[in-house]
């Protein structure tokens, strides 16, 4: 990401759920209600997917929390979302999504300038024992850095 990105929410769980095979990054299409719950930390990723009906993209699932001073504007917090994206992207996207059982998420939210941004995972799930093993390798790691650390004391 560019320097002048400031990271809202990441989605923790599609990253041990499945293999990120390639990212990009897309709008979104939110209500001033809405990006204003955003800058207060209100959003959750966890359980969002993304769908393509019609030619469009959009994320389902996602939570944004209703802003609190919003009254009648704020909106269903579970509500689709509509990403902008280019025509040719979500064709492709598409494409790839029906002939190779993979799967439309997000991986992140993040601030780029004022604009929101959603990183959008291409991805494939993992099985049970795909999961264990990267689990197995994530403890291997620490305990290597935790006795390299006690070795240079």
């Amino acid at each position: 990401m560019a320097e002048n990105t400031k990271t809202i929410s990441e989605n923790r769980q599609a990253r041990h759920e499945y293999y990120i095979l390639e990212s990009i990054e897309a709008g979104i299409e939110l209500t001033g209600t809405e990006v204003k719950s955003i800058r207060q930390g209100g959003v959750n990723l966890k359980d969002s997917w993304i769908s393509i009906d019609d030619g469009e993209a959009y994320v389902k699932q996602m939570h944004i929390s209703p802003y609190e001073k919003g009254n009648i504007f704020n909106k269903d917090p579970l509500r689709e979302r509509r990403l902008l994206m280019h025509k040719r992207e979500i064709l492709r996207l598409f494409g790839q999504v029906k002939q190779g059982g993979l799967t439309l998420v997000p991986i992140s939210m993040y601030f780029k300038g004022s604009r929101v941004k959603v990183q959008v995972g291409l991805c494939k799930g993992k099985k049970l024992h795909d999961k264990r093993d990267s689990i197995a390798e994530r403890d291997a790691k620490r305990t290597i850095d935790r006795a390299m650390k006690e070795r240079n004391r």
